[in-house]
């Protein structure tokens, strides 16, 4: 169990405290939503969430078999609905992994890309595109 502490700091701003290790994360409120815009927004943080998720666990795999993922990178676009609530309603992550990576590579990683904790604990109303690159390191944009 891990513990976090999040402390509302005025003008639409939080910070939140990682107990474990003390590292801390700043919000905003996006502009479309009455806020600055001035850090990551919350849900922000769930796209960021997803991307960060779903390298680890591809890299724990990777490790497992002694393949070399540095250098792989995610980009997350996140798609903002209201039907009627406002929410995430899609996200679309490209994953650009580097050369040199055996073909059964390939099904392994994408296996733990999908089996990430974070895009099973989404909503089931949350389109997840998933999209990965071969041979591209650092083209999905980080």
């Amino acid at each position: 169990m891990v513990t976090i502490h999040v402390k509302y700091t005025g003008g639409l701003h939080t910070e939140a405290v990682h107990e474990p290790s003390g590292a801390r994360i700043s919000t905003d409120a996006p502009k479309d939503n009455q806020g600055k815009g001035e850090c990551f927004s919350p849900t922000d943080l769930l796209a960021a969430a997803l991307a960060t998720c779903t390298l680890t666990v591809m890299g724990i795999a990777a490790e497992r078999r002694g393949w070399d993922l540095g250098g792989a990178t995610a980009r997350v676009e996140k798609k903002m609905i209201a039907d009627p609530h406002r929410r995430v309603g899609e996200l679309d992550l490209a994953i650009a992994l580097p050369a040199g990576l055996p073909e059964e590579a390939r099904q392994v990683l994408e296996a733990a890309a999908k089996g990430c904790p974070v895009h099973h604990s989404l909503d089931a109303r949350t389109k997840v595109n998933l999209e990965f690159r071969y041979g591209e390191r650092g083209r999905a944009g980080a």
